[in-house]
């Protein structure tokens, strides 16, 4: 329901914006401010971006939880695709979302909101499903190998796998 809402409020909001704005400054500025929004909006996706990949590469080698740098991430992205959606709501949205204060509020929210049941680092980690999936009890198979031979390569002509012009 609350994405239905989303899909049918949020032109409508974009449309009253469009006409109010457009009326108080005119067609072209209207349109120049939409651009540079854009633009400066595709700039600081991409300086946040850095900077939040830069987080999360620190807590994977630092072995640390890695969900607040992937949140960040999300959200840099998502703020991008509203800054390159044509429209002042939008644009505020993902302009909000650009800030860091406003993305921890968001994450300490959302993490309030949702109840992880399990979490497993390392070997042995695994669905632990049913047998005969990853991580589960299925039966052990046992198997030989040996390592075959490297082949002879030649310099020049058909690699061996398909006839040359030659043979027919």
């Amino acid at each position: 329901m609350y994405l239905f809402l989303a899909f049918l409020l949020v032109p409508i909001i974009e449309i009253a914006l469009f006409i109010q704005i457009g009326g108080l400054i005119g067609l072209w500025p209207t349109l120049a401010i939409v651009v540079l929004t854009a633009v400066l909006g595709t700039w600081l996706v991409r300086t946040q971006g850095r900077m939040a990949l830069a987080q999360l590469q620190r807590a994977f080698s630092d072995l640390d939880d890695p969900t607040e740098p992937l949140a960040h991430g999300a959200m840099i992205l998502f703020s991008g695709a509203l800054l390159l959606t044509p429209g002042f709501f939008t644009d505020a949205l993902g302009f909000a979302l650009l800030v860091p204060a406003v993305r921890v509020a968001v994450f300490r929210y959302l993490r309030s909101r949702i109840t992880v049941t399990q979490f497993q680092m390392g070997p042995g980690a695994g669905f632990g499903g049913p047998k005969g999936t990853y991580g589960g009890s299925g039966d052990v198979i046992d198997g030989e190998w040996e390592e075959a031979p490297k082949p002879h390569r030649r310099d020049s002509g058909p690699s061996g796998w398909v006839e040359g012009p030659d043979r027919h």
